[in-house]
Order: structure tokens, then C-alpha cells, then sequence
């Protein structure tokens, strides 16, 4: 217990934003905020896309490359350890050069990648591919979240920054639906899966350019020196009459050297708890989510073994659609209403159940429609639960100086999680174990995701990110705080 803060005693009770940021704190979202969700967003439609197809395309390599259970599990998951690398390093570039300056060119290495893994002419050169398209994938997940973050009022962060994640709920549908129409209309199998790689490419092409005209954010401008280009960003973000203002290419950074983030994170007692809970349940969360998606052809042929590809990709795409989107849905409106800490432990509570249900009632894994319902279930309390919110903390908690080496360490994690959960999960479908004892172990692993949730984190809910940045480093020491 002495080592662990709970939310009372950590966050303030929310107060009217006063300072440089308080015009942007209490404004409506504008049409501006909505922009930047859409083009940061887009990445993530791109992310969930390029991550969750693959489970399609190995079932369909699996015969025709002959590949054995250890290429298949690493396939699966060797695009999700990349990404946690380029979570980390893209996130630390962007506490000290700024959001803006390499944002972009994470969906620039991710479209190479796709391209690549398109073309790739046997398992090793798709593998290759498949490791650059990863570290473009994770790049965005720092970037993107607190691009939105830094640019929201308090009373609309959560749903805006909510908004860019849940355009993963589209990727995970448009993925198993472009499979299906593929296979339906007997397009040869060999080009099928070619077809669903090099698609991944399109809409991170496509917002490239949009991304290199974003300013940098008002949050790191005011913090690097740049109050000009603060004040355009915050006038362009409420839509006042300034917001015509040029500013010209900002030129605000932070003065610290590359372990210097990494130093404050682990310095400050607060913010490693905090870190620890975002890190530790993303991790958790992303094992069982990914293990499961990524392994869900596999799943539903243990469910029904007689049943076609088409037929399982079918029934995965209906689960996504009738589960998961609305998940999402309920989500984005209950999050500046509710708050981030409820509906992530409720998500991890009722996913445990779901999972251990799976594996614990006798004749789930050998009927369809029960079987359905629960794992249906748990894709619903995944979207309406940990797997918006653990995107969302980071991005909110962690002071301006750490904040997206912050969220790139905890995206690594997470993603670190997911390759477990998707490298292991075929051993484990394929072992003793079986499809019961692999829920089981998801369910376990969620609930340890939420004592991490319920012990560690805070409450942002209608802070700002200066109130919480504040509580951050009160009451720390002195060489916690980074020197201005």
C-alpha cells in the first residue's frame, strides 16, 4: 500500500483553466479539432488494417508457402515488437524537436512497408517488410494521440482523442470485409493476399501531405519557446478571428538530451507509478485483444472446423461490426461524461468474465452461438473499456516535456504485450491447452490489467493538462522537474 497512490490522493478537483490556455480549455470543438482528428485518425484506420489482416493472409500463405506453427506465430506478431520500437523512438523525437516537425513520416515508412509486403516474393523478404511496416505503425501511436491531446479543450480531450483511436474499429471491419468480397468472387488466392497487403498503403499515402501542413501544437510551441506560434495554434484550434495569423514554421524545442525524458519518467515517484499503470495495463490489454483478433481465424476454425475461410471470415467481420464499432460508439460519449478510470475497469472486469466464461462453462467452445455472444462480448467491453482508454491516458497524464516519450513507452509495452498474445496464441491453440485454456489465460491477464488500472491511474476527466501536469510534480523533488 505505501508504494501506491490512489486517485484522491493524486488529482485535483476540476477548476475553471486560467493562463495562456484557458480560451482553448473551454471552448466547443471546432471545425479545426475535428480536422485534426480525421487526419490523425486516418492512421489509425491504416494501423488496425495493416495489423489485423494479416491473420487472413496467413491462413491463406499457411497452405500455400507451407509454413509451420513457428513461422505462423511469428509472422503474426513480428510486426507488433517493431512497433513498440518505433513507438519509443518517435515518441522521444517528439518531446525534443517537436510534434510537428516528423510527424507524417511514420505513415510514410508504414505505406513502404505495405508496398513491400505486397510484393514480397517469399517468407523472409515478407517478414523484412513487415518489421519496417511496424516501426511506422508504432511512430503513430505517440504522435497522433498527443497531437490531439495537446490541441483539445479539457472538456472535449476524451472524446476527441477518443475519436482518432476508435478509427481503428474501421480498419478492423474494412480488413475482413475486402477479404470477403476477394474470396466471394473467387479472385485467385495468390493475389488475394497481395491485394489485402498493398491496400494498407492507401490511406497513409493518402494523408501524408495533410499531416506535413499541421503547425505544432500550442502546448509544445509555449513550452519550446515559441509563444507566437502558441497563440496562432490555440487561435487556429478555437477558430477566433486571429487564427489567420501566419506564424511561419515554429521553431519551438526543448533543450534536453535523448535519455533526458527517460530520466524525468524514472525520477519522479508519481509519474513512474503512472507509467507503470499505463504501460503495465496496455500490455495486459493488448495480449488478450491481439492474441485473440490476430489469431481469429484460427479461433473460429476450432469453434467450426468444417466451416470455409469465407465462411470464418464472415462470422469474424460480423462480430466486429455488431460488437466492436458499437463499443467504440458508447465509448467516445461516455468518456467526458464518466471518465477514462470506470470505463477501463469495467472493460477489463467484464472482458475477464467473457474470457473465463470461454474457458470455464462446459460446451461454449463447441457451439457456435454461445460462443459467439461471449467472445462478441468481449470485443465490446475491449472498445468500450481498455482499448480506447489506455490510448487515451498517456496522452493526458504526462507532463508536455515527457509527454510522448511517455506515450511511446507505453504504447511499446502494449505492443510488446500484443506480440506475446499473438505469438503465443497459436502455440497455444495448437498445445494441450487448447482454444479453452488460451481464454483462460487471457481473462487471467486481464485481470491483473485491472489492479494495475484500479491502483495506478488517475482520473483526468475534466482537468487540463496543465492541472495535471501540476499534480504531476508536486510534491516531488527538485531534480524531478526538468530545468527550463
Amino acid at each position: 500500500m505505501a508504494l501506491m497512490l490512489k486517485t484522491e490522493e493524486i488529482v485535483t478537483t476540476p477548476t475553471p483553466s486560467s493562463g495562456t490556455f484557458a480560451e482553448l480549455d473551454s471552448s466547443e470543438v471546432t471545425r479545426f479539432q475535428y480536422r485534426i482528428m480525421f487526419i490523425s485518425g486516418m492512421g489509425f484506420f491504416t494501423d488496425a488494417y495493416d495489423l489485423f489482416v494479416i491473420g487472413v493472409v496467413v491462413a491463406l500463405l499457411e497452405t500455400q508457402w507451407h509454413l509451420s506453427i513457428g513461422q505462423v506465430s511469428l509472422l503474426n506478431s513480428v510486426t507488433l515488437a517493431a512497433s513498440a520500437f518505433g513507438a519509443i523512438i518517435f515518441g522521444r523525437i517528439a518531446d525534443i524537436l517537436g510534434r510537428r516537425r516528423i510527424y507524417g513520416f511514420e505513415v510514410l515508412i508504414l505505406a513502404i512497408g505495405a508496398i513491400a509486403s505486397s510484393l514480397a516474393p517469399n517468407y523472409t523478404f515478407l517478414l523484412v517488410a513487415r518489421i519496417v511496416l511496424g516501426i511506422g505503425i508504432g511512430g503513430d501511436y505517440p504522435v497522433s494521440a498527443t497531437i490531439m491531446s495537446e490541441y483539445s479543450g479539457a472538456k472535449s480531450r476524451g472524446r476527441l482523442v477518443g475519436l482518432v483511436f476508435a478509427m481503428q474499429g474501421a480498419g478492423l471491419v474494412i480488413g475482413p470485409f475486402i477479404a470477403a468480397v476477394l474470396l466471394a468472387t473467387h479472385v485467385p488466392t495468390g493475389l488475394v493476399w497481395r491485394l489485402l497487403l498493398g491496400l494498407g498503403a492507401v490511406p497513409g499515402l493518402a494523408v501524408f501531405y495533410l499531416r506535413r501542413q499541421i503547425k505544432e501544437t500550442p502546448r509544445f510551441a509555449q513550452a519550446g519557446g515559441d509563444p507566437l506560434g502558441a497563440q496562432a495554434a490555440i487561435a487556429a484550434a478555437t477558430g477566433a478571428p486571429t487564427s489567420r495569423t501566419t506564424a511561419g514554421a515554429s521553431k519551438a524545442r526543448h533543450q534536453q538530451s535523448a535519455f533526458e525524458g527517460f530520466k524525468t519518467l524514472g525520477r519522479n515517484r508519481r509519474l513512474l507509478l503512472w507509467l507503470i499503470g499505463t504501460a503495465g495495463a496496455w500490455a495486459m490489454l493488448d495480449f488478450a485483444y491481439y492474441g485473440n483478433t490476430i489469431s481469429s481465424p484460427e479461433v473460429l476454425k476450432a469453434i467450426n472446423p468444417h466451416g470455409t475461410l469465407l465462411f470464418n471470415t464472415s462470422l469474424q467481420l460480423l462480430i466486429f461490426t455488431v460488437f466492436a464499432l458499437p463499443g467504440y460508439a458508447l465509448a467516445i460519449w461516455l468518456l467526458d461524461r464518466t471518465g477514462r478510470k470506470k470505463i477501463q475497469c469495467l472493460g477489463f472486469t467484464m472482458m475477464a468474465v467473457a474470457f473465463l466464461s470461454i474457458g470455464l462453462v462446459p460446451g461454449v467452445t463447441t457451439t457456435v452461438a454461445p460462443f459467439v455472444l461471449l467472445f462478441g462480448m468481449s470485443y465490446f467491453f475491449t472498445e468500450f473499456g481498455a482499448n480506447t482508454t489506455t490510448f487515451i491516458y498517456p496522452a493526458e497524464i504526462f507532463p508536455v516535456d515527457v509527454r510522448t516519450t511517455g506515450h511511446g513507452i507505453s504504447a511499446a509495452a502494449g505492443k510488446m504485450g500484443a506480440f506475446a498474445g499473438a505469438y503465443f496464441f497459436p502455440d497455444m491453440l495448437a498445445s494441450s491447452l487448447g482454444l479453452r485454456g488460451a481464454e483462460i489465460v487471457a481473462g487471467a491477464v486481464c485481470l491483473v490489467g485491472l489492479g494495475l488500472s484500479l491502483w495506478l491511474l488517475p482520473e483526468p476527466k475534466g482537468l487540463s493538462l496543465e492541472q495535471i501536469e501540476q499534480t504531476a510534480y508536486a510534491s516531488s523533488s527538485a531534480n524531478s522537474k526538468p530545468v527550463k
